[in-house]
């Protein structure tokens, strides 16, 4: 098969996450779930809309997503200003700490991915996709 730009980007993810997965089989989470530890690691106390638009999932599924974290004791919702149509989420201390095993697989998964690579060529890739997703995401 002749490696185009697209099947590339796609088996490369598919590779990352199948990595990630089998390095956290033992957490028992499910897909998605880690994008959204990921994002609250930083994002603590975000509110539903604004998750899900930065880890591009639907409202419905990011639902599913939160009510099975929430099951797990990894976040908690609430309302914040009486506002009963956004509640912000946040991370348990359980969460937080699978939030930063999460961190430490990604960044063992980026270093093998990019083992080879010089300091200079890791910030043109990351350069090059950051252009990219804003030519897809925002020139439409």
């Amino acid at each position: 098969m002749e490696e185009t730009l697209h099947y590339l980007i796609m088996a490369d993810h598919f590779l990352f996450q199948k990595k990630l997965f089998a390095s956290i089989k033992d957490t028992n989470m499910s897909l998605g779930q880690p994008k959204v530890l990921d994002y609250l690691k930083n994002h603590d106390g975000a509110v539903q809309k604004e998750i899900a638009a930065s880890c591009h999932i639907e409202q419905a599924s990011l639902t599913s997503i939160l009510n099975g974290m929430e099951k797990k004791g990894l976040i908690t919702r609430k309302m914040q200003g009486g506002n009963r149509r956004s509640l912000h989420v946040f991370l348990t201390e359980k969460g937080t700490e699978l939030s930063k095993r999460i961190a430490f697989e990604f960044e063992n998964i980026e270093n093998a991915a990019m083992k080879g690579f010089t300091s200079d060529e890791k910030k043109l890739l990351i350069k090059l996709l950051s252009e990219m997703y804003r030519n897809i995401c925002c020139d439409q």
